[in-house]
């Protein structure tokens, strides 16, 4: 009896040319093993894992990090702005494991107030152009230390920032100043994935993405 080490039999020319069931279990197995193989990862994303554990509070710019820079005006005096759906599930999963998330503008706008409400953030400060002050207020209020917070920016507005938390990350797209002074950068832009990035990057440090991925496949 010979054997086919689990691999479909030839088909003959007079069967069907539509797959069998072996041929379909044999393509879903594949599929499955594909999904189980662990992404590559970077060497910049390895080395700002140990940072990226100690996260309980990831705060946000918006324009430039959450959205792409663009603002649209309305023809009723107001503003738009677009937001990646990405960006939003990866947040609501960091929110699910126990990471808080909050945004901090200069700007102030309704889109953004609806899509915080959206989310559920639990931070949300508009109209602050004094950064470090709103920060000071959230770390007495949270209880936590710096170490435990990260935050993202994009512009010569967020540095001061930056340089107070545990863990700084920058879109693709932020200022050079920006990029050079933060631990991470992402390879997406903002508006175009960059906070999913972070935000798969912080579950990966706490040693829970890979089971948040099983959960939904």
């Amino acid at each position: 009896m010979s054997e086919n080490n689990g691999a479909c039999p030839v088909p003959s020319r007079h069967q069907s040319s539509y797959p069998s069931d072996c041929e379909l279990t044999q393509a879903l197995r594949e599929k499955a093993h594909e999904r189980n193989r662990p992404i590559m990862r970077s060497e910049e994303w390895k080395s700002v894992l140990p940072r990226a554990k100690e996260v309980k509070l990831l705060l946000l710019d918006v324009d430039g990090v959450l959205t792409d820079g663009t603002i649209t005006y309305t023809h009723d005096g107001g503003e738009s702005k677009g937001f990646n759906t990405q960006d939003g599930f990866g947040l609501r999963i960091l929110q699910d494991a126990g990471v808080d998330v909050g945004l901090i503008t200069a700007r102030t706008s309704e889109a953004v107030t609806r899509r915080a409400g959206d989310l559920q953030l639990k931070y949300v400060f508009q109209g602050s152009g004094k950064k470090n002050d709103v920060y000071e207020k959230i770390l007495v209020e949270s209880g936590l230390r710096p170490l435990q917070t990260a935050y993202m920016g994009d512009d010569w507005l967020d540095l001061q920032l930056l340089a107070r938390v545990g863990f700084a990350a920058a879109p693709a797209n932020a200022v050079a100043e920006v990029r050079q002074n933060v631990h991470y950068v992402t390879t997406k832009s903002g508006g175009h994935g960059a906070v999913r990035e972070v935000c798969d990057l912080i579950l990966d440090a706490r040693g829970e993405l890979a089971e948040i991925f099983r959960r939904y496949t």
